[in-house]
């Protein structure tokens, strides 16, 4: 069984649905949980896909200079392995942050306040091409929780999926590695965690039982979306993902 690196930046955002939804279509995860001591492996050798991990630290430097985590350096060194040597990438909120960072994208505190809860994204043109993107509907449902936003993409990046307030939603660099602002893998007791003493509720006035409702409402339709986009990153990883043919050659919405 082929073996995807998942790197856990924080105890509170772990792997939720997307680990059962990798792990059904095929994939062994190995989790590395760095804050707890874990290393990061040198390079991506033996590993068929790197998935990471969304978090509370920032992807820029903190005010003395200092990473926004210890081993966010090393983190970056692997996204630039995995796009290099074309690893199947998948990275999330935080994650997507790093991917862009890595590779001369920036990240800022958002000049449009933090997002928060169910929203949509809306799909673009090149994600038509796109080999996991082009069966996402055109504005398909997603979960957000950030107040960074990436603000600049990195040279040479295709942008799949944009809204109003914060354009950069998806991209992806190279032609195996995707960066998602948004979040996928949330259920609704992790996003019930994240409202508990939220800061960033109370900064925009929002009723933390009403925030998680909303979301749980969600939960049917995400899943129904982007359960079928986990399952082809997976066929990707495990080199059975073919685009050459129809579009119903590949998992479809609901199966």
């Amino acid at each position: 069984m082929a073996t995807a690196l998942v790197i856990e930046n924080d105890p509170t955002d772990d792997l939720r649905r997307l680990g059962e939804w990798l792990t059904e279509a095929g994939l062994d995860l190995w989790v590395v949980r760095p804050y707890a001591g874990d290393e990061l492996p040198a390079d991506l050798e033996g590993y068929a896909a790197l998935v990471v991990l969304g978090g509370p630290q920032q992807a820029y430097p903190l005010p003395d200079g200092s990473p926004g985590a210890p081993w966010f350096p090393a983190l970056e060194g692997l996204l630039r392995k995995a796009v290099r040597h074309r690893v199947p990438t998948l990275a999330i909120c935080l994650g997507a942050q790093l991917l862009a960072a890595a590779h001369a994208g920036q990240v800022e505190r958002s000049p449009s306040g933090p997002e928060i809860g169910p929203s949509v994204v809306g799909r673009r043109d090149a994600a038509e091409q796109d080999p996991l993107f082009r069966y996402v509907p055109l504005i398909p449902d997603v979960l957000q929780w950030h107040a960074d936003e990436i603000t600049e993409l990195p040279h040479g990046a295709t942008l799949l999926a944009a809204s109003t307030r914060y354009p950069h939603q998806a991209f992806r660099l190279g032609d195996r590695a995707w960066g998602l602002q948004f979040h996928i893998e949330c259920d609704t007791a992790q996003i019930a965690e994240w409202a508990t003493d939220s800061t960033l509720l109370a900064e925009l006035g929002y009723e933390p039982e009403l925030v998680v409702a909303a979301c749980n409402e969600v939960m049917a339709d995400i899943e129904e979306v982007w359960q079928p986009f986990a399952a082809r990153f997976a066929a990707l990883a495990l080199g059975e993902l073919d685009d050459s043919g129809p579009r119903h050659s590949l998992p479809l919405l609901g199966h």
